[in-house]
């Protein structure tokens, strides 16, 4: 199974957001997933280190656009890497192509990410509806999302992401979230 990961190209490895981001990766090689990232730096990195080092694979989905305002390839830790051209075939990618996502704190880039799956799980364009934000910020931001604008979000789609207050936290919510669509 494959697990989509979004966060922050910002971390670097002495700050605790990239540590926790290697726990994820961690947990999730540990627990048999495929992780899937952006490939590159900060909380991509970490993550692919972490799902690298626990055995785990990973995959890289990479882009023109990107490189060509920041000269960097694929991160060490990728070991398939899918090549695009342009920002919105990755965030197609990344958005479509997983069988549950996650994401770690994070800027705009995220939060686009973010809501491009949500808004896929809210039509059921996508199979998945396992949708975990992890910390104290994305609660905040959709407590204030879904109270400024109450009557326009259902309360089905209020349910879609789950609030994790950390990495374990949110692979127990995974693990839980995939054994009930198993059994459901």
């Amino acid at each position: 199974m494959i697990v989509s990961v979004f966060g922050s190209a910002a971390p670097t490895p002495e700050q605790t957001s990239y540590q926790e981001a290697l726990e994820l990766g961690r947990l999730l090689g540990e627990n048999g997933f495929t992780v899937m990232t952006g490939g590159y730096c900060g909380t991509m990195e970490a993550v692919s280190r972490g799902a690298n080092e626990a055995s785990g694979n990973v995959i890289g989905i990479t882009c023109r656009q990107i490189e060509d305002f920041r000269p960097t390839g694929p991160n060490a830790w990728v070991r398939q890497v899918q090549a695009t051209d342009l920002l919105s075939e990755r965030i197609e990618v990344l958005t479509s192509k997983a069988d549950a996502y996650i994401a770690l704190p994070g800027g705009i880039g995220t939060l686009a990410e973010i809501a491009v799956v949500f808004n896929k799980m809210a039509i059921s364009s996508i199979p998945s509806q396992v949708l975990i934000l992890i910390g104290e910020g994305w609660k905040q931001t959709f407590e204030a999302f879904f109270s400024g604008q109450a009557e326009n979000v259902s309360t089905r789609v209020r349910q879609i992401p789950q609030f994790a207050k950390d990495p374990q936290d949110a692979v127990r919510l995974l693990v839980k979230s995939l054994q009930e669509m198993k059994n459901g």
